[in-house]
């Protein structure tokens, strides 16, 4: 536990698991969800940067069994599909949360605006091709949400073939599940206010330029429709098999607490278990003696 520095009080994690202080169904109001907040956590940014690191080891572990289960025949892995507009720490999950695992276990795939031969397929072919294999925790930077994010605000299709994408969502992530594929949607949370902050620093530093892409800005006219299309996003597709988390996000170090506690807790519910061994250990050890 760290002493918060304001009251030099010691800070600790809450009683109340992440997956449940995050979760958002059918109903959750997103816009009243405070994205300074920290649910599950009261401490302070130093505390939470303590809290983070101390997850790496317990992570990693889980992550190596999930994947020495799969060696052994298991097919179960994980989905991690994080979603959030500009400046919202995407970039963040993937460097402090998803590098902080084995690079052998993770499959990450960043999806951009559609190529000329994805194009020619359904909008789920380029996902279900992205998919993890067993004892992976696969990655997705941005996914198929944003056939219903994007494409709903600036009406890249018409409204009656992006409205269908709902329903096809929640059957293409049902199947998924009855593979063996746990899936974690998240959210991240950031205000409009705190997104100008983040933008305005890539302008002010060179060393940032490189993040800062004009259309930024255009997008920003966009805001309401884009929550509008959020809210219908955990309205119509956060369900029992693939539930959505909203994560606060205007505090970096907490989204990316936030984010390795949800995996933490989701690698622990399955409970990976080391292979046995499909050998003589005792015969093996007596070899390498003599050796």
């Amino acid at each position: 536990m760290a002493k918060d520095k304001k009251d030099g009080k010691k800070s600790k994690k809450s009683d109340t698991p992440f997956a449940d202080a995050l979760r958002a169904g059918p109903g959750t109001d997103i816009s009243a969800i405070d994205p300074r907040s920290t649910p599950s956590f009261d401490g302070d940014k130093a505390a939470g940067q303590e809290a983070l690191a101390d997850l790496t080891e317990p992570v990693s572990e889980l992550q190596e069994r999930l994947f020495a289960e799969s060696r052994s025949g298991g097919e179960r892995s994980v989905l991690l599909v994080v979603q959030g507009m500009d400046t919202s720490g995407k970039g963040g999950i993937m460097r402090h949360v998803v590098g902080a695992v084995d690079p052998q276990g993770v499959e990450i795939t960043s999806f951009k605006a559609p190529t000329a031969e994805e194009k020619k397929h359904p909008f789920l072919w380029r996902i279900r091709n992205a998919l993890p294999s067993p004892g992976m925790i696969g990655v997705f930077d941005r996914s198929h949400y944003e056939d219903v994010l994007i494409v709903r605000v600036h009406d890249l299709v018409p409204r009656a073939q992006w409205s269908r994408r709902y329903g096809q969502i929640n059957t293409f992530e049902e199947g998924v599940v009855d593979k063996g594929t746990t899936i974690i949607k998240v959210m991240l949370h950031v205000s409009k206010d705190e997104q100008k902050e983040r933008l305005t620093e890539r302008l002010e530093r060179p060393d940032k330029h490189w993040k800062f892409n004009p259309g930024d800005i255009d997008e920003r006219e966009h805001w309401d429709a884009y929550q509008e299309a959020y809210q219908a996003v955990i309205d119509k597709c956060s369900t029992d098999d693939a539930p959505w988390y909203v994560v606060p996000a205007d505090r970096k170090w907490y989204a990316r607490l936030a984010v390795m506690n949800l995996l933490k807790e989701h690698l622990e519910q399955l409970d990976p278990q080391w292979p046995k061994a499909d050998f003589d250990v005792k015969e093996q050890q007596a070899r390498l003696a003599e050796s």
